[in-house]
């Protein structure tokens, strides 16, 4: 499946270097601590185990892992909000943040117990190839965690936001996951919805949010 209309990656990381900082409000507007909620419940998370968040932003799920007594490698292409998360969380000990892209992760291969990405999947060129390079760090029995909009019509979104893809059909992501090797794979409701306001009409619209969940093979 390909893009009608992708960007360039530069595109998206200049967009996402420039709302960095007043990204949490942004996100306010966006979905609620429910798509978090969601996330994390669906992995049922162990304290002291290491998770990775990608496209982690200003540490939307981050903030709720540590909540939970995780250690989390943060990921994201942008400068600017690492720059922002180093603010947050740049003197805890379980949190390290590293600078990388979707293609090439910067975390060993086999490492991680967890690997979240919220909202990250419609922003990368290839959503299949994400999802291997994310199965890639889990070790044999880690979780993969992914929650993102439910397949759509919205094209101010692809000039607004950067989004690469309006959303996905959950039956696409149920076979991403099984093909790039995981089991006990399940894509649910998460009950929550994104709702973005275009800057231009000033239309406001709702998506519903998924949450996909897969364990890697031993």
């Amino acid at each position: 499946m390909e893009s009608k209309s992708r960007k360039a990656v530069s595109d998206s990381e200049e967009y996402f270097n420039e709302v960095a900082d007043r990204w949490n409000d942004v996100r306010l507007t966006l979905f609620s601590d429910g798509v978090r909620d969601a996330a994390i419940k669906a992995a049922d998370v162990k304290p002291g185990l290491l998770a990775a968040d990608i496209g982690a932003g200003t540490g939307f799920i981050t903030e709720g892992l540590v909540k939970k007594n995780l250690r989390v490698i943060a990921v994201d292409q942008s400068p600017a909000m690492m720059d922002e998360m180093k603010k947050r969380f740049g003197r805890l000990r379980n949190v390290e943040l590293r600078v990388g892209e979707s293609a090439d992760l910067p975390i060993e291969s086999g490492s991680v117990d967890y690997v979240f990405a919220n909202m990250y999947l419609h922003h990368v060129e290839s959503p299949y190839d994400a999802i291997k390079e994310m199965v890639r760090i889990l070790k044999p029995d880690g979780k993969l965690i992914i929650t993102d909009a439910d397949e759509h019509t919205y094209e101010f979104l692809r000039t607004e936001q950067h989004d690469r893809w309006l959303g996905f059909n959950r039956s696409d992501i149920l076979t991403w996951f099984k093909n790039a090797g995981l089991t006990e794979v399940k894509v649910d409701c998460t009950n929550e919805n994104c709702c973005p306001t275009s800057e231009h009409s000033g239309e406001k619209v709702e998506i519903s949010i998924f949450v996909a969940t897969g364990k890697k093979k031993k």
